[in-house]
């Protein structure tokens, strides 16, 4: 009997060990389909955007033209209402945002495109909540959380969510609903399902300290005629009217800024052309430059340009100084 009831005990002891173990697994699966939720914000980009750029600010303002930037952002204070604002918030653009995402959508014929920016950094919530509420800005609720309806200054009013004290959204209150959406799904129709222009994510380094990804086919404007002045610029235009995609990125390093540009076409012959005219845009670039800057002569003869199956690349480095001089003269024209 002893023997009996022992074995019971521990039978019965060992199945509510099992019970409990499976309960545990069924609540962790079933919270793991809950909360599908990306911090991603290139997840977080629509897929039907025409447009994405990214700017990591705590990399560029390390150079020439970055600090020359975040110079012409501390004038702001020169708006009263901003730098009331921005006292408010305790926010300073210099020190506190590290990236800036954008993206655009071209509207359909006859209506408004479509933006959105993104920020990631160190923000107060609670600062920013209050001098947004001091504006009239009205809070409202969307099932994937609150946002702020800015004061209507025309026919669509524009929208701020403070997911966090490390990331804003901004755009117009369907795009930010949207995006808040989006986040909460994981990302489902976002850029980085591979949709859209997301096909061409593996064109760019995504660590790079700034770059852009353009659907020129969406771009009317972009296909416009050149001037017509050289032969090189001409055929450059000419070889970019049947340019799909363009991929631009640049990369801060310790003497100076890599860059890259692509742009894609299908077409063997169009990727020919483009690569001709490249060659001859740099060659008269150098001729240029032989009595205005001569020590730019060498920077541009070190440019390469790439032919591949899909679109023809240049890259190349711009030197610190150089970068220097430019910020100079931007400071002297002004």
């Amino acid at each position: 009997m002893n023997r009996s009831g022992s074995g019971f005990r521990f039978g019965f002891g060992s199945s509510l060990r099992l019970l409990f173990a499976a309960g545990l697994v069924l609540l962790a699966a079933a919270d793991a389909r809950a909360v599908r939720r990306t911090e991603d914000p290139l997840a977080l980009v629509p897929a039907d955007a025409a447009t994405v750029a990214v700017m990591k600010w705590s990399e560029l303002r390390q150079t020439p033209l970055g600090a020359r930037v975040f110079r012409d952002l501390d004038h702001i204070s020169g708006d009263d209402d901003a730098a009331r604002f921005l006292e408010e918030t305790g926010l300073t653009p210099r020190e506190d945002i590290d990236t800036i995402i954008l993206a655009m959508t071209p509207g359909a014929k006859g209506s408004k495109d479509s933006g959105m920016v993104m920020f990631e950094g160190r923000f107060d919530p609670a600062r920013i909540a209050k001098a947004l509420d001091s504006r009239k800005a009205t809070l409202r609720n969307s099932p994937a959380g609150e946002y702020w309806v800015l004061k209507e200054r025309g026919d669509e009013p524009g929208a701020v969510a403070i997911v966090n004290r490390g990331f804003i959204i901004c755009g117009s209150e369907a795009t930010v609903v949207a995006t808040l959406a989006r986040r909460e799904s994981g990302g489902d129709g976002g850029l980085t399902s591979g949709q859209g222009i997301g096909k061409y994510l593996s064109r760019i380094d995504r660590d790079a300290s700034a770059w852009a990804l353009v659907d020129v086919t969406r771009f009317p404007g972009a296909r416009r005629e050149d001037s017509g002045d050289g032969e090189p610029s001409h055929a450059l235009f000419s070889a970019m009217k049947s340019v799909s995609m363009v991929a631009l990125e640049a990369t801060v390093k310790s003497d100076g800024i890599a860059f890259a540009a692509t742009g894609l076409t299908a077409d063997a012959e169009s990727r020919d052309l483009l690569e001709d005219a490249l060659r001859g845009m740099l060659a008269m670039w150098r001729l240029a430059m032989q009595e205005k800057s001569p020590e730019l002569v060498s920077v541009i003869r070190r440019f390469q340009i790439d032919n591949d199956s899909d679109g023809v690349s240049i890259r190349g480095m711009l030197p610190s100084g150089f970068l220097e001089s430019l910020a100079a003269k931007r400071q002297a024209a002004r």
